[in-house]
């Protein structure tokens, strides 16, 4: 059987400060969005949180409409803030009960050659068992399954599994199977907490659990992740983040070896590199050990994931139980949907992809092929 996971940077709709030309280029709306959701979400507003959510709104493009370039703020009752005709806004909310509402991200449509190079690496992966990081939710993934990927001649999957999780930009994680590989139980990490701040989720999105029954018989429990990214936040706390996720996986992994499961896999993008001090606890020092190192897997001459697939771009992993690991026939990376650079072109890619907007996604894909 064939496990994959790839990271599809969403189907239909991607945050149009995501869609951007280049990472570094939506990163400041991303942080704003980030600080002004937080600071609205806080129970009591202090003077200065007003004047701060003020500054930040104006910065995000919300002077004169609640519709900015970027961002929507949604008031449906109460009093949040007034906009003088002198300019400026005026937050006169005390609180987070004096007003219901959110603040969301504009998405944008993906371009139509990239949703289908996209399905083009998914079929040509070949998968039995895919992992899938950064889905917009379970209908959009279902669709994309239904009409998308037939249309470029790849087989549906038979299952298709999303948990929502804990980001509000939908960027979940999933799994999709082929007939022959039922999902069965399901177990959420959504709610998940921090020893030290028990208000904050463990995780940025999730880490569902997926057992799955193989052909003859046999059970695999599948571990979906996609890590804190580097993105936005403070270096520090965005490893400190990235390092108590690792440390949840390993604690789950245990448990579960424990007992008494011998196939697991740990499959998604962990957004640090495997030398990385907040990965250290999962992957240097647990049990599941990565695929990359197994001398059946071909790494098609780079070390990298993502990017250019340089050696610090190892980011996506797919990290596999002592005894799965002993069953590894084969495996690969699949980087044709991935922009290949100019000068020179790394690799060949789709007839398709004709400009790095084409590109399926930024990440390549991971697979196995395992003896279950």
């Amino acid at each position: 059987m064939r496990l994959a996971v790839y990271n599809v940077e969403n189907l239909f709709d991607r945050a149009k400060a995501m869609n951007l030309d280049t990472w570094e280029d939506g990163r400041p709306v991303l942080e704003k969005f980030a600080a002004l959701n937080a600071l609205l979400g806080q129970v009591t507003y202090s003077d200065s949180d007003r004047q701060r959510m003020a500054q930040l709104a104006v910065e995000l493009g919300l002077e004169k409409s609640d519709l900015g370039p970027f961002v929507i703020l949604r008031r449906n009752r109460g009093g949040l803030l007034k906009r003088p005709e002198a300019g400026g806004i005026v937050f006169t909310a005390t609180g987070r009960a004096d007003w219901v509402g959110s603040l969301e991200l504009r998405d944008a449509p993906i371009n139509e050659h990239a949703m289908r190079n996209t399905a083009r690496v998914i079929k040509d992966i070949g998968a039995d068992i895919l992992g899938v990081v950064e889905a917009e939710s379970r209908p959009v993934l279902a669709e994309f399954n239904s009409d998308i990927l037939p249309a470029v001649g790849g087989t549906p999957f038979r299952h298709v599994m999303l948990i929502d999780g804990n980001d509000e930009r939908g960027i979940d994680v999933g799994l999709m199977s082929g007939p022959d590989f039922p999902i069965g139980r399901m177990r959420s990490h959504v709610d998940d907490r921090q020893r030290d701040n028990r208000e904050r989720a463990v995780f940025s999105r999730d880490c569902p659990e997926f057992e799955i029954t193989t052909g003859n018989g046999a059970k695999l429990l599948v571990m979906v992740n996609h890590f804190k990214s580097k993105g936005f936040g403070s270096t520090a706390e965005s490893d400190k983040r990235r390092r108590l996720q690792a440390e949840r996986v390993v604690e789950l992994c245990a448990e579960r070896l424990a007992e008494g499961w011998d196939y697991i896999a740990v499959i998604g993008d962990l957004n640090d590199t495997p030398a990385s001090a907040p990965l250290k606890a999962l992957v240097q020092d647990s049990p599941m050990k990565d695929v990359f190192g197994h001398q059946a897997f071909d790494n098609g001459g780079y070390e990298g994931t993502y990017g250019l697939s340089n050696p610090g771009n190892k980011i996506d992993y797919m990290l596999l139980s002592p005894a799965l690991m002993k069953k590894v026939v084969a495996g690969g990376v699949i980087r044709t949907g991935m922009w290949p650079g100019s000068r020179p072109k790394r690799w060949e890619t789709y007839a398709e992809l004709k400009r790095p907007q084409d590109a399926a996604s930024d990440h390549a894909a991971l697979w196995v092929d395992l003896d279950i």
